[in-house]
């Protein structure tokens, strides 16, 4: 008897959403898309409207890939691509300039397989709770992490260093490649992508903790989005919530994920290597 692989289309998600001006700005920059198979934020930067127009650009180039069936890797490229372009072209036009964070998750069909490519340009975060255990699934574009890899900041020091909102990779930018991952969809994981209004106000346990005790997604979303308000709300604040309630691997063990240049990720570990790759063949 032949064994089927599932397909992302038999995936089956729950998904809540939040995004709010916060108690410090007077508009809100931030912009996201929650529906399937894409999950992603973006944080503007720029001011005025700028900021907001850079954001909206990014999404609407993923536009396109909402409900679509079978989505591949390559489309998620290209995406990423036409984005940039958007963000260049709303930046050209504003006195100031301006440009976007882009964070978040997409779920793709790849190796006859459903799993999730996590793309990242900038400072925006994905998070994943599964067993109990939190993990940061994005590693900062930002001066302080740069720093932190160099040992000459730590991290209990990142709340109150003064350039700590400052970032080394941005949509619209030379030089900001994104970075990609590729990680099985797992049935009951949950998972969490949020703008720095949200990580940059709450620590990791009280995300673990709103994360574990939220309820459904929108509860959660809506949990995470009141704490990070109520701590000061200094930044706009997007959350998108997700939990695999059916049609994922049964764990994450035993996986193998392969990168199109022939890598493989150690299937005993939770550890992933950025897809450099995968994603970047519709931009050649």
């Amino acid at each position: 008897m032949t064994h089927l692989q599932p397909t992302s289309a038999q995936v089956s998600l729950q998904c809540g959403f939040r995004s709010d001006v916060g108690r410090k700005r007077q508009q809100n920059e931030d912009s996201l898309l929650a529906a399937s198979p894409v999950f992603i934020v973006a944080d503007g930067m720029g001011g005025l409207e700028a900021g907001h127009r850079a954001s909206s650009a990014v999404i609407d180039e993923f536009q396109s890939c909402v409900a679509h069936p079978g989505l591949l890797a390559e489309d998620v490229g290209a995406a990423v691509e036409r984005a940039h372009a958007a963000v260049r072209a709303v930046s050209d036009a504003t006195g100031r300039g301006a440009g976007s964070t882009l964070t978040g998750l997409v779920l793709i069909d790849h190796d006859d397989a459903p799993q999730w490519l996590i793309v990242n340009v900038g400072d925006s975060r994905v998070y994943r709770l599964y067993g109990g255990e939190l993990s940061q699934l994005t590693v900062d574009h930002s001066l302080a992490q740069e720093l932190i890899e160099e040992g000459t900041l730590l991290q209990a020091d990142v709340a109150t260093f003064a350039r700590k909102n400052v970032i080394t990779r941005a949509m619209g930018a030379d030089n900001s490649p994104t970075d990609y991952w590729l990680r099985p969809v797992v049935t009951g994981e949950r998972l969490l992508v949020c703008s720095d209004g949200l990580h940059g106000e709450l620590s990791e346990e009280s995300i673990k903790a709103g994360l574990t005790l939220g309820g459904s997604t929108q509860q959660t979303a809506d949990l995470l989005l009141a704490g990070a308000l109520e701590h000061g709300g200094r930044d706009n604040v997007s959350v998108i919530v997700i939990d695999v309630v059916a049609g994922g691997v049964s764990s994450w063990h035993g996986v193998a994920i392969e990168e199109d240049h022939a890598e493989t990720i150690d299937t005993q570990t939770d550890d992933t290597r950025p897809v450099q790759r995968v994603a970047r063949n519709a931009a050649r």
